[in-house]
């Protein structure tokens, strides 16, 4: 019954973890080093949009959530020697588990946004695409960045 509780509260918190692992990667988010500063703000005309996928985070934190759920789960398998032989396969196979998961549940759809900018360049810009924000192809949008980061608005 302990090594139950024990396998429930980890799987919870590995959940928890993985969650407050994903960032935003939308148009509209800030992170706290970006507000309040001076952003340059250019104007742009929409040439071309292509649906691309972003990728999910792959920290350390994944794997190692994955490697505790998974060694508390396999050591409550035999008793003695094989309890410690399950520990560790569960704990590598967790492990790996994580990892994938962690990268699975912070992949996000995205979309790059090519645009003719009024001084005649050409930049193409990625982010993720909320649900309720759509862009087409000609219209007019404004290019914000600060430190290096630059976002597409209407």
């Amino acid at each position: 019954m302990r090594k139950s509780v024990l396998l429930v509260a980890s799987f919870s918190t590995m959940a928890m973890l993985l969650t407050g692992c994903q960032s935003n990667l939308t148009g509209d988010s800030y992170s706290r080093d970006e507000a309040r500063r001076v952003q340059t703000v250019r104007m742009g005309t929409i040439e071309s949009l292509r649906p691309v996928k972003i990728e999910g985070t792959k920290t350390p934190i994944g794997g190692l959530a994955g490697a505790a759920v998974g060694g508390v789960g396999g050591s409550a398998i035999g008793g003695g020697k094989g309890s410690i032989v399950a520990a560790v396969i569960g704990a590598v196979a967790g492990g790996l588990i994580g990892s994938a998961t962690e990268e699975g549940l912070t992949r996000a759809q995205g979309v790059e946004i090519t645009v003719r900018e009024d001084d005649g360049s050409m930049r193409a810009y990625v982010q993720e695409v909320q649900e309720n924000e759509v862009f087409r192809v000609g219209e007019r949008v404004r290019i914000m960045s600060v430190n290096g980061t630059s976002r597409v608005a209407h």
